[in-house]
């Protein structure tokens, strides 16, 4: 469905629908990022209309644009709603805690890795900046991720758009059973394993939740 719908969007309106559509996504709006990219990938290769180096790039950009939205939009309204109302949401202060500690010990993978994941690809700029995770290293982890993912999944398409097509649909079936295979281990993974995380959480931040201060530089 999401293809059908992109494709026109991608065939009139080319690099701006690509920039857009994959900020717009980074930002914490759930559209298909990664599916304009390749689409309009896979349009450069066979028409020849778009530059293939065009689209990596405004991709790339658009990722870094939107993403940076989202981390201050997290950093700014982001927290003070969670210790507001988290508990509604079954955010306790103590799952919060856990959130800040893994950002604190893999901040730097979760911004770079979340490029590749769908749904981290939406909300991971956003918790960053919930999570007080210094502008700096957002900055330097979100771009490589950006630039690498773009690059991956532009020349993917570019180069085999045809093979794409031809398999996309027994092979969404797959990567979709794939994916649901995936988030019930990952599922069972953190049920069993956040009780240990939680406790290693609250013994790093004991004391009562409260806001944390910004980092004193960019880079902290």
């Amino acid at each position: 469905m999401f293809v059908e719908t992109i494709k026109p969007l991608i065939a009139q309106h080319g690099y701006l629908a690509v920039f857009c559509i994959v900020a717009l996504e980074s930002a914490g709006i759930p559209l298909p990022g990664e599916t304009a990219l390749v689409l309009a990938a896979m349009f450069a290769g066979a028409t020849g209309l778009l530059d293939i180096k065009l689209v990596i790039a405004l991709a790339a950009a658009g990722a870094v644009l939107g993403d940076n939205v989202g981390f201050w939009a997290g950093r700014r309204f982001g927290l003070p709603l969670l210790l507001r109302h988290g508990r509604k949401l079954g955010l306790t202060d103590e799952r919060i805690k856990l959130g800040q500690y893994l950002f604190d010990n893999h901040g730097a993978k979760i911004v770079f890795f979340g490029r590749f994941i769908a749904l981290l690809r939406i909300f991971a700029a956003f918790l960053a900046g919930v999570n007080r995770y210094g502008w700096g290293l957002f900055l330097f982890y979100n771009a490589s991720g950006g630039v690498v993912w773009a690059i991956l999944f532009g020349l993917g398409g570019y180069a085999f758009g045809d093979a794409f097509e031809r398999v996309a649909g027994p092979l969404g079936k797959i990567v979709l059973g794939l994916v649901a295979l995936g988030v019930g281990v990952g599922w069972w993974l953190i049920h069993t394993q956040e009780k240990k995380l939680i406790e290693r959480a609250v013994a790093a931040y004991p004391g009562p939740l409260r806001e944390r201060p910004l980092p004193e530089s960019a880079g902290e």
